[in-house]
């Protein structure tokens, strides 16, 4: 049986840049398994632009040297921000071709604790034993859809993550629900493919990220907002930071957490969703009950009207559980401390049960909204590589 020092789950951001930190390990044999950036491949759409900031966007390596200014300067053809996703999903092929040369297509069906350390077992059923596993799997398991569309037919209702080809929507009718970047950028990307959009926001209004350009300009942003842009102004400085952040108050990191997360629109897409003719934003009303109706969905709203449309669009983001994590076994779950979903992390990303570590999403309970982000990497895969050669 193949054995190795660690094993990561996952070749997106997170485990490509955790990975490249690894190798740089004198004396550890890493594995990384899994399809180089596919989550962003086949889960986002076409003619995604990417929310987060050029600064906020660079994967991860030892020597900080292949950056998205390092994959552009090697490229023939310029872009610039908001990142095309395109784009963004051959910068993370250019990386993983100089860092992890060999990546382990196969997707990882069990990995179960043994007496030694992990056994990793991939749906040909050929099994490897690992000292150590990073889990950096992304949040595809976690998409979160609101209970009166649950359990309808994919054909009537799916969520953002589903739909990777918008076009086909073409002449229909479509209700989007939700008021963050996701639910904002999928109306646009309908509209624009010919839809009639029904954009469903619960809250008041829709809130537009840099509405105050004067606050984003030297010298006055160095001191509001720290270069990952996330979260409001000052609490920014503190989020970039995790280990600042990890030990304020569990109050105050909860509270700074929803405020620097909250369903908001890149600035730059406003004009693709405001006042456009064939959008129409519907705010302080949500979905209480769905039902197919002749080929179509039958929707009634909190405030007793009622709509009728050829899908519903749930761009609701995602709700963190790593037991939705399939390759994660019961006995090896209850081992795992959590809270609400997320694994209780100490410095190194490891949690509970010795040598098993989480990154991106997961470790957001512990570490801060930073590592919902791309930007978090860097911070992640510096702390790993550190824990993991002190423990060698």
């Amino acid at each position: 049986m193949t054995k190795c020092d660690v094993s990561v789950i996952g070749a997106g951001p997170y485990g490509l840049s955790a990975a490249a930190h690894l190798m740089a390990v004198n004396g550890l044999n890493v594995r990384v398994s899994g399809e180089p950036m596919s989550f962003w491949e086949r889960q986002m759409p076409v003619g995604m632009l990417l929310r987060s900031p050029w600064a906020g966007s660079h994967l991860s390596d030892p020597n900080g040297a292949l950056t998205l200014d390092a994959y552009r300067k090697a490229t023939p053809d310029g872009f610039g921000s908001p990142i095309p996703l395109n784009r963004f999903i051959d910068y993370g092929r250019w990386f993983q071709r100089q860092t992890v040369p060999e990546v382990d297509r196969r997707e990882v069906a069990q990995v179960e604790l043994g007496s030694d350390g992990f056994q990793l077992m991939f749906g040909d059923g050929e099994r490897i034993k690992s000292r150590r596993v990073v889990v950096a799997a992304g949040i595809a398991p976690f998409a979160s859809r609101p209970e009166p569309l649950r359990n309808l037919p994919r054909e009537l209702v799916s969520h953002s993550s589903e739909e990777r080809d918008l076009s086909r929507f073409a002449g229909k009718e479509v209700a989007v629900v939700g008021a963050g970047q996701s639910a904002l950028e999928s109306a646009a990307l309908l509209s624009e493919a010919g839809a009639k959009v029904q954009l469903f926001v619960r809250g008041p209004l829709v809130h537009w990220l840099w509405q105050r350009p004067l606050l984003h300009k030297w010298p006055i942003q160095p001191i509001l907002y720290a270069p990952p842009d996330v979260g409001p102004a000052f609490i920014s400085q503190i989020v970039a930071r995790p280990n600042w952040y990890r030990r304020m108050r569990r109050g105050w990191q909860d509270k700074w957490g929803i405020r620097s997360i909250r369903p908001a629109g890149a600035g730059w897409l406003k004009p693709r969703v405001d006042n456009v003719s064939n959008v129409s934003i519907v705010t302080g009303r949500s979905i209480t009950s769905a039902a197919p109706v002749g080929g179509r969905l039958a929707l009634k709203l909190d405030d007793g009207s009622e709509r009728t449309v050829d899908h519903v669009l749930t761009g609701t983001g995602y709700r963190v559980d790593i037991s939705r994590y399939a390759f994660l076994g019961r006995k090896l779950l209850a081992s795992i401390r959590h809270v609400d979903g997320y694994p209780q992390l100490d410095a190194g990303f490891q949690s509970s049960v010795p040598g098993l570590h989480f990154l991106g999403a997961p470790a957001a309970w512990s570490f801060g909204p930073l590592m919902r982000f791309v930007a978090g990497a860097e911070f992640a895969s510096r702390a790993l590589a550190r824990a993991v050669a002190e423990n060698n």
